[in-house]
C-alpha cells in the first residue's frame, strides 16, 4: 500500500491541531537543546554497578517529558562516553549508539573501545563513543508495567492457542498488562514515542557540544535514526543504520510484527539446515524435516509436562528464538538440544529457565518489555478489533508457526492501550541530509530485507550494502571485511560507493 501523502494536509480540526503541536515540540527541543549546549555534561566515573569499563565515564543529560511544554517536567538521561583513541587532528567527533529494541540500552557501547574491539579500531581514532538509556530505559526515568519477579515467572501459557478459551485467557492478560503499564507508568506513556527519542538525540548531540550528530542505530536504533533524519535532516553528519525497520507509515508497527513472522520461520529453517549438515555432531537429523520433527516433540513433550518444572513451550520459543536472530547462537543452541534429545535435559532446562536470584537482570528485562511495548503502542493506532488479530494471525500461524502467536500475544496490549496512539512520522529527505549508509543482511528476521529497502527509497543518496544470504540481525559487529571496510571509510572520510554494493555472507560458525 503506498503511503498516505502528508496525512497533516488535510483540513479539519484534527490536522490544524497536530501541525501547532509539531511546531510547539519544534520550538521545545529547539530551547531544550540550547540549555543542554549552555550545561554541557559533567563527566563523572560510572557508579560501580552499572558494570561498565573503567575507562568509561558517565553523566546526565536534563530532557523535557513532553517537548511542546518545555518548561514543564523533567526527566534525566544518563550517557557514557570514552574519548577518541587517535590524536586531537584526528577527532570527529562523537558517534552516538542506539541498540534497538524499542527498550535496548546503548550504555555498553563504549566498552567497545575499552575492550580495543578490532572491528572498531579505525572509527575509535576518530570518535568518541558515546552510548545511553533512551527515555523509560535502565537509568533514564525507566518505567514499568508489571513486577519483575512475576513478569520473569515460568511456564507461561503455550503461546500456540488450542481453543477459543485459550484465546481469551491470553486476551485477558494482555489487557491486563495494558493496564498495568497505565497504572505503574501513566504519566510517561503519551511521551513514550520513536519522535520524542530523536527530539532527546538531539538534546544529547547539543550537551555533548556537536554541531551536526554522527548516528550509529541497529534494529529499532534504525527507525530512530530514519524519524531523526526527517525531524532534523540538517543536524546529520554521518549517520550508519543497520538491519533495517520498515519506515513506512502503514508497516509500523502492526504489519512490521506480522512480517517478521514470515522471516523467522524462513530463517528458524535456515538454522535447522545448518543442524542437518552437522548431523554427525548433534545427531538431530541429516534433513530439515527431520531437525523440524525433533523440534515438534520437544514443544510436545514441554506442552505435556514442562521440563524441570519451568521450561514450556512459550519458554522454548523464547529460548530457541535467539538462533534466528544471530548465528552466533547456532552451535549453543543446537548442543542444548542434542543433549536434550540423548537424554541429558539439563543444559536446556538451564538455559531456558528464568534465573530468579538475577533480580537487577529481571529488572532490566522487564523494564525493556514495557518500553517495547509503550513506544510501539504510543507510535501508531493499532487495530481495536479482534476479530481482526485473530484472522491475521490465524492465517499467518498457518504456514509459519514458530513465532506468530507468540508475537501476537506480546503485541497485544497495544489494542486495549489507554494512553494516546499518535500518527507515525513520514520518513523522507528533508534539505541537508547527507548520504546515509544502509547495512542489511537478506535473511534477516526481525527487520526483513524490504525495510532496508524501503528506507533507501525514502533517503535520496543513501547507499545500501546487501550481506547477500546471510540472516544475522546486527552486521556492522559481525566480521566480513566487504562491509566493515566500507562502515570505516564512510565514518572517516563520508564517502560511499557510487553504487549500492552486494557483499558476500560472513562466515557461518561451526561446531
Amino acid at each position: 500500500m503506498a503511503p498516505v501523502a502528508n496525512a497533516d494536509a488535510r483540513q479539519g480540526s484534527g490536522s490544524a491541531e497536530a501541525r501547532q503541536r509539531t511546531s510547539s515540540e519544534a520550538r521545545g527541543v529547539a530551547l531544550a537543546a540550547q540549555r543542554a549546549a549552555k550545561a554541557g555534561i559533567d563527566w563523572q566515573a560510572c557508579p560501580a554497578d552499572w558494570g561498565l569499563e573503567k575507562a568509561v565515564t558517565c553523566g546526565w543529560v536534563t530532557v523535557p517529558v513532553d517537548y511542546a511544554k518545555p518548561n514543564g517536567k523533567k526527566i534525566k538521561l544518563a550517557v557514557d562516553h570514552i574519548g577518541n583513541t587517535g590524536t586531537k587532528k584526528e577527532r570527529q567527533g562523537a558517534l552516538v549508539y542506539n541498540p534497538g529494541g524499542p527498550g535496548g540500552s546503548g550504555l555498553r557501547f563504549p566498552n567497545r573501545v575499552a575492550t580495543k574491539a578490532k572491528l572498531w579500531e579505525k572509527t575509535a581514532k576518530a570518535y568518541d563513543f558515546v552510548g545511553f538509556d533512551p527515555r523509560g530505559v535502565g537509568r533514564s526515568a525507566p518505567i514499568s508495567c508489571v513486577d519483575p519477579q512475576e513478569y520473569v515467572k515460568a511456564p507461561k501459557l503455550d503461546p500456540v492457542p488450542d481453543s477459543e478459551a485459550d484465546k481469551r485467557a491470553q486476551r485477558k492478560l494482555a489487557a491486563e498488562y495494558a493496564d498495568g503499564c497505565a497504572e505503574r507508568s501513566g504519566d510517561m506513556l503519551p511521551h513514550m514515542t520513536t519522535p520524542n527519542t530523536a527530539r532527546d538525540l538531539d538534546v544529547i548531540r547539543a550537551a555533548l557540544g556537536e554541531k551536526k550528530l554522527n548516528f550509529l542505530g541497529v534494529s529499532y536504533g534504525t527507525y530512530l535514526g530514519a524519524v531523526y533524519g526527517t525531524l532534523f535532516p540538517s543536524h546529520v553528519r554521518r549517520m550508519v543504520v543497520d538491519s533495517v525497520v520498515n519506515p513506512s507509515k502503514e508497516k509500523i508497527w502492526y504489519e512490521a510484527n506480522l512480517d517478521q513472522d514470515v522471516a523467522f520461520e524462513i530463517r528458524l529453517k535456515d538454522w535447522m539446515k545448518w543442524v542437518a549438515k552437522y548431523d554427525a555432531t548433534f545427531h538431530l537429523g541429516d534433513t530439515v524435516d527431520k531437525v523440524a520433527k525433533n523440534w515438534d516433540k520437544l514443544r510436545a513433550a514441554a506442552k505435556k509436562e514442562p521440563l524441570g518444572g519451568v521450561v514450556g513451550p512459550a519458554e522454548l520459543v523464547a529460548y530457541f528464538q535467539s538462533a534466528p536472530y544471530y548465528d552466533s547462537v547456532w552451535v549453543s543452541i543446537a548442543t542444548n538440544f542434542s543433549k536434550y534429545v540423548a537424554g541429558d535435559a539439563k543444559p536446556l532446562i538451564e538455559a531456558a529457565s528464568p534465573d530468579l536470584s538475577d533480580t537487577a537482570g529481571n529488572i532490566a528485562s522487564e523494564n525493556g518489555n514495557a518500553v517495547y511495548t509503550a513506544v510501539e503502542c504510543a507510535d501508531a493506532k493499532w487495530p481495536t478489533s479482534w476479530k481482526k488479530w485473530d484472522r491475521d494471525n490465524t492465517r499467518i500461524h498457518r504456514d509459519n508457526p514458530f513465532m506468530t502467536w507468540a508475537n501476537a500475544w506480546m503485541n497485544l496490549p497495544c489494542a486495549t492501550w489507554s494512553s494516546k496512539q499518535h500518527e507515525p512520522v513520514e520518513v523522507k529527505t528533508g534539505k541537508g541530509l547527507p548520504p546515509v549508509l544502509i547495512a542489511q543482511a537478506t535473511r534477516d528476521a526481525a527487520t526483513p530485507y524490504e525495510g532496508a529497502v524501503e528506507l533507501h527509497k525514502r533517503f535520496k543518496g543513501s547507499r545500501l550494502i546487501t550481506e547477500k544470504d546471510a540472516g544475522s540481525h546486527g552486521i556492522t559487529n559481525l566480521v566480513n571485511p566487504c562491509l566493515n571496510d566500507r562502515v570505516d571509510t564512510y565514518l572517516l572520510t563520508g564517502k560511499v560507493d557510487s553504487k549500492d554494493v552486494t557483499c558476500a555472507p560472513h562466515a557461518t560458525p561451526k561446531p
